[in-house]
Order: structure tokens, then C-alpha cells, then sequence
């Protein structure tokens, strides 16, 4: 009779060792799937349609704030930062509190800016105003207003620099009108949004009178009022 051949203990070995790397390899790959990109991590990515921007110079102590009004009557400002579907994406008051965080450590920011970002269009005229909340000198100070519309292509609308005369001073800096994609109508005919904002019938109201009563600056590390 024939003896059973046996096989090599070699080529058990070898295909044990084959299945393992191939359960490893698998393991591996689903793993390797379900980590998240760090790049996307904390990534926001939000809608908007129109942006607003308003800046004034580096470092500079003013609190300037920015309102917009849009066809339905909604205003939005540093009281009221969402109304309709506009949204104040950024308070700015000059130097006071305006510091990030770095390494674990805080620093000046010395960026002035402001923005309101459009999260839908609605046919109808926007009134974008400037307002020179507080001031900090005599001397008239720079703000830039930029109006862009993001989509389907970025283009602006509007851009120029206003010269903001001091604490209290309410400049409209461009009103224009939206039919559908297109923007009509650009022009800077005053209208005063803070006296909507302070009566009762406004949208946006609430809060007191500017300037009333500010002494014309502010300390930018405790963000109390000056009197003169």
C-alpha cells in the first residue's frame, strides 16, 4: 500500500502567512476609508450669494458699523445681525476686544472689517449705510465699502472709500436694486437707516440714539466712553 503523501510544512506556513496579509491589507484599507481628511477638519464651507465688506485702517481705535436694508424693510446692524436672509457676519468695534487667539496666546488683531453676507437674493432695492459710531480724532477717517455678487461668478458691484466726518456721522454709501440676476439702479441717494432702526415701526429696531451723549471717543482696552 502507498503512503499518504504528506505536504511540506513550508507551504503551510506560506499560506497562512498569505491569508494574514490579506486580512491585514483589508482591515488596513476600511480603516484608512473612515479617516476624515484633516484638511476638511473644521472646514466651513457657508452659502452666500452677495457679500458686503467694510473696512477702515489697521489699527485704528473707531468703531464704525455697517447697515443694510433689504426690499422687505429688514435691517440688519450690531443689534439686529440677522434679518431676512442677510446676515452680519462680523461686529467690528475698532480696537476694543479685538484680539485672536495664537499658539495659546492672545494677540492685537489689527484688522478693522465688517461684513454682511446675502444667504438669498430678493428682487427689490438694498440700502447699504455706514455709520461713524464713535470717533477718536478730528480728522475724517477712510472706510471702504466693497458690494459683491458671488454667484454665478464673482463681480463687483460697487466699491469706493467714504470719508466718515466723526461720532455719529450716517453716510449711505450705495443703494441699488435686484431684478432677477441683474443689478440695476446703483446710486448713493441718502436715506438714514439708524432713524428706522430706533422707531418702532423698523424691522431692525432697538437700541439707543448714536452719538447721543458718546463725548466723541472711546478706550480701546475697556470700551468705555470718554467724555470731553
Amino acid at each position: 500500500m502507498f503512503e499518504e503523501e504528506q505536504e511540506p510544512e513550508f507551504e503551510i506556513f506560506s499560506a497562512l502567512l498569505f491569508n494574514s496579509l490579506k486580512a491585514i491589507t483589508f482591515m488596513f484599507f476600511i480603516s484608512f476609508a473612515m479617516i476624515n481628511d484633516p484638511a476638511d477638519e473644521g472646514k466651513v464651507d457657508p452659502k452666500a450669494e452677495m457679500m458686503i465688506t467694510v473696512t477702515w485702517p489697521d489699527d485704528n481705535p473707531d468703531d464704525v458699523d455697517t447697515y443694510v436694508e433689504d426690499p422687505a424693510g429688514n435691517i440688519v446692524w450690531y443689534n439686529q445681525r440677522e434679518g431676512g436672509l442677510m446676515n452680519l457676519e462680523r461686529d467690528d468695534r475698532g480696537m476694543f476686544k479685538d484680539v485672536i487667539l495664537l499658539n495659546g496666546k492672545e494677540i492685537s488683531n489689527p484688522l478693522n472689517q465688517e461684513s454682511v453676507a446675502f444667504r438669498g437674493l430678493q428682487d427689490g432695492e438694498y440700502v447699504v449705510n455706514v455709520v461713524h459710531y464713535i470717533a477718536n480724532g478730528s480728522a475724517p477717517l477712510p472706510v471702504t465699502v466693497k458690494v459683491e455678487k458671488l454667484n454665478p461668478t464673482v463681480k463687483v458691484i460697487f466699491y469706493q472709500t467714504l470719508e466718515m466726518k466723526g461720532t455719529g456721522d450716517e453716510q449711505t454709501a450705495v443703494r441699488f436694486t435686484l431684478a432677477g440676476p441683474d443689478v440695476i439702479n446703483v446710486v448713493s441717494t441718502p436715506k438714514s437707516l439708524v432713524e428706522l432702526t430706533r422707531s418702532s415701526g423698523g424691522k431692525g429696531g432697538g437700541g439707543g440714539s448714536i452719538g447721543a451723549g458718546q463725548g466723541g471717543s472711546i478706550d480701546a482696552t475697556t470700551g468705555q466712553v470718554i467724555q470731553e
